[in-house]
């Protein structure tokens, strides 16, 4: 029964602690005048998938690296098609050129360079965690330099809504300390059930864990498809899955080499051909529309079918 309680507060633990940690930053950002597009793919981003670094970081401590990847590229294809799809399905979401042009294509070419590493020699080592935090930093420098050039054209009579700074600090300390001790009980929890039920660390990393974990994305793209703010919900998801490989990856790999299986092999190809179906989906008309989003849900399905059948 204790793994069963250790999962469910951890993962509540997790949501909560990346909620507190969203808004506080969040308010942060819009001090700064950085548009919606912007936070989304870098303060959101980061902020919805601190329970994937959290349970990533302790699975790698632990040892458990197929938890470790799995969790990852199960997020990572979560977010994809059902956080997208849904919101497709709420709203039809207008696309921006640069997230057609620049920041889709990026995190597909951000899951190909995952999948070149650890297919060679069948393992992401601590030179290939290295290697993504770099290719990490880049992408963060371009984040932040058009983040400066937007705020440096924004309408200065802008009414803007924020938490007051001493809020601010207590929602980004207290989100970080129940985020990490969310994760730890996630690993705990999840791995006891796998043990239990005979289920491979993959597996559970693959549905369970990655489902627990995407939750503040689904939660975060959903209000914010509700409230109109498609950039920021189509951006968060993007932000996501490059922070998700690049950086948790990246951390979990350097701290200890992290093993790189057939199944993650196969997983993470399908990851890059959903992505490549969303771009097609987005170039046909700078959109996705509410069918769009419902074959992205039926395609999910049917990958969470073979996964439980293989």
């Amino acid at each position: 029964m204790l793994k069963y309680v250790l999962l469910i507060v951890g993962f509540v633990l997790l949501i909560k602690g990346a909620d507190f940690f969203v808004d506080g930053s969040s308010s942060v950002a819009k001090i700064l005048r950085v548009p919606s597009l912007i936070i989304g793919m870098t303060i959101v981003a980061m902020g919805t998938s601190l329970p994937e670094t959290s349970v990533s970081v302790f699975a790698s401590i632990a040892g458990k690296n197929d938890l470790a990847i799995s969790n990852v590229v199960g997020s990572n294809i979560f977010n994809l098609m059902v956080v997208v799809g849904v919101c497709a399905l709420l709203c039809p979401m207008a696309v921006g050129r640069d997230t057609i042009k620049r920041d889709l294509p990026f995190s597909i070419g951000v899951a190909g360079l995952l999948m070149l590493l650890g297919g060679i020699g069948m393992t992401v080592g601590r030179l290939d965690g290295i290697i993504l935090l770099a290719v990490f930093a880049v992408f963060l420098y371009v984040m932040i330099a058009s983040a400066k050039k937007a705020r440096d054209v924004a309408d200065e009579d802008e009414e803007i809504k924020v938490l007051p700074g001493w809020k601010c600090a207590l929602f980004i300390a207290g989100g970080i300390a129940a985020i990490a001790g969310g994760g730890r009980m996630v690993v705990v929890g999840a791995s006891d059930i796998a043990r239990a039920f005979g289920m491979s660390d993959n597996l559970i990393g693959m549905t369970i864990v990655a489902l627990g974990t995407s939750l503040p994305e689904l939660v975060t793209s959903i209000v914010a498809a509700r409230k109109n703010e498609v950039d920021m919900a189509l951006g968060n998801v993007v932000g996501s899955n490059i922070f998700n490989i690049l950086f948790v990856l990246g951390i979990a790999a350097s701290i200890s080499p992290v093993g790189f299986t057939m199944e993650n092999l196969t997983d993470t190809a399908l990851l890059i051909g959903m992505s490549e179906l969303v771009l097609a989906y987005c170039f046909r008309k700078g959109k996705l529309v509410r069918w769009q989003g419902a074959s992205m849900l039926a395609l999910y399905a049917a990958f969470t079918a073979y996964i439980f059948v293989r």
